[in-house]
């Protein structure tokens, strides 16, 4: 972490306990434990929700379950989120912090492929979060579309979007993620349906409005 990003952290308020204890487990016993959303990422999609105030959010991976605590803090007493986690091995884990949460009965967790999920979730979204495959990001993006799970003025956030900055860099031969989130991020931008902004926070937000 450079000086920047450090004192970031420290200007921003903290989170809470089980957010912190939720963070130490998943470096703890999880492979790949950057994917976590963290400390800046989650308290900003708390502080979109509060601004926001969806009804619905869908959140399209959920990996040990930090982003979707931070959204269900921001959110009012009738609202929900629909997350969706293809790992059936991390279900025990994130279930266990769900629980323990006071907000965790906000939160309905789906394990397997959200093309799967999808069908079953007759809902229309005010809110979605992306942060799945990156390989599939232009297939949720245009399920969502097809399958009517949005409105005019819903808000998508695809996460991870300059990828470590190789969406600057030549594609390394094989490198089916780069290339995947290079085409989706051009596919937003020519999509005449939505207008967008991308977001340097970590690892880069596409943020899109359906208009």
């Amino acid at each position: 972490m450079d000086a920047i990003e450090r004192y970031v952290e420290q200007m921003s308020s903290p989170a809470d306990a089980l957010l912190q204890e939720l963070e130490r487990e998943t470096y703890l016993r999880v492979l790949n434990p950057r994917m976590i959303s963290g400390h800046v990422q989650g308290k900003l999609l708390e502080m979109i929700v509060r601004m926001l105030r969806p009804s619905r959010i869908l959140e399209i991976g959920t990996f040990t379950g930090y982003s979707a605590l931070c959204m269900a803090a921001g959110l009012g007493d009738d609202a929900r989120i629909d997350t969706c986690e293809i790992d059936d091995e991390l279900e025990e884990l994130i279930r266990s912090f769900f629980d323990r949460s006071e907000y965790g009965d906000k939160i309905r967790l789906h394990i397997g492929s959200f093309f799967d999920i999808a069908p079953a979730l007759d809902e229309c979204y005010d809110l979605v979060f992306i942060d799945g495959d990156k390989r599939e990001y232009s297939a949720y993006y245009d399920t969502l579309m097809d399958r009517g799970m949005l409105h005019s003025g819903s808000i998508i956030m695809a996460d991870n979007i300059l990828w470590y900055g190789k969406v600057v860099e030549p594609v390394a031969k094989g490198d089916k993620q780069t290339q995947a989130l290079l085409d989706f991020n051009d596919k937003i931008l020519k999509d005449n349906r939505v207008e967008n902004v991308i977001l340097p926070i970590r690892d880069g937000i596409n943020l899109i409005r359906v208009k």
